[in-house]
């Protein structure tokens, strides 16, 4: 199969691209220079003749959205509905990456797959409006909602928790927001499986098994750092105010990948304990 990866440049677009690439599919990567996702004839050109698109290009800075929705929704809704327009012209199959952004996060057992969709941020609702627009072109397509995302060629909360602990001996992090982390590795490993196994068009979780905590997280992070996990402390969101409101509860149910026939991502600890050796030097190497 021909394969496109839209926004390659980034954490989970080099990652696609490598693992769609060692499964022998051919892998074009383009990214803002080759093709411009909001330009209808930009994309129908570059398009022609491929059997998948993965997007995970999108406009992912969630608090300075705040400020510029109008900026957010162009590239993470007109660009979406782009893609899928000429997707659909073309029958190819597109997959949108999505996020846990687009739930309120009041929940207390995992969103399904068809929870009420009720974003409080603007990164939220400019990523449910891409779903929608996706959904609303009526081609074969795979809206496959993610969260926690880390990985080894981007910024991300575990580089993050070690720099801090080398340069200051402690760090406190949030303990009244759970989720599942989820390597950008296992992400990709999930898509070309759901792709591969002919999954029925339709929304898809990838997320980890299990949940936890931001704080949760950090300890084990510290603890595959070496360093002592009680130079993790916990507090509260209320210490720390952004600009966009966090989903207090962000974990997923996986249920329509189980129906499809793929395997769903291992716990999130499992997970990190096979990803830290990976993602960790990769960062040291880049600071």
């Amino acid at each position: 199969m021909r394969w496109i990866v839209a926004g390659a440049l980034g954490m989970l677009g080099q990652d696609m691209s490598e693992i769609v690439e060692a499964a022998g599919h051919e892998v074009i990567r383009v990214d803002r220079a080759e093709m411009d996702i909001t330009d209808p004839d930009q994309v129908t050109s570059t398009i022609v003749g491929t059997d998948v698109i993965v997007n995970c290009a999108a406009w992912t800075a969630v608090d300075a959205a705040e400020t510029a929705e109008a900026q957010a929704f162009w590239i993470n809704a007109v660009g979406a509905a782009t893609l899928a327009r000429a997707a659909a012209e073309q029958g190819a199959r597109l997959v949108q990456v999505s996020t846990d952004y687009v739930f309120d996060g009041t929940a207390t057992t995992p969103y399904a797959e068809d929870a009420p969709v009720r974003p409080q941020s603007a990164y939220g609702r400019t990523k449910g409006a891409g779903e929608w627009a996706v959904a609303a072109a009526r081609g074969d397509h795979l809206v496959v909602r993610t969260a926690w995302l880390y990985g080894a060629n981007g910024p991300c909360f575990p580089a993050t928790v070690r720099k801090i602990l080398r340069e200051r001996g402690g760090i406190d992090v949030v303990d009244d927001q759970v989720g599942q982390p989820t390597w950008t590795m296992d992400l990709a490993r999930l898509i070309l499986d759901l792709v591969e196994s002919r999954a029925p068009a339709g929304t898809y979780h990838g997320t980890s098994g299990g949940s936890t905590s931001w704080y949760g997280f950090a300890r084990e992070i510290a603890r595959s750092c070496g360093f002592d996990p009680d130079l993790v402390r916990p507090t509260t969101s209320a210490s720390f105010v952004r600009p966009a409101p966090r989903p207090a509860y962000s974990v997923l149910d996986h249920a329509t990948v189980v129906g499809a026939g793929a395997k769903p991502i291992g716990d999130w600890l499992d997970r990190w304990h096979e990803a830290a050796p990976v993602v960790l030097p990769a960062h040291e190497i880049s600071s």
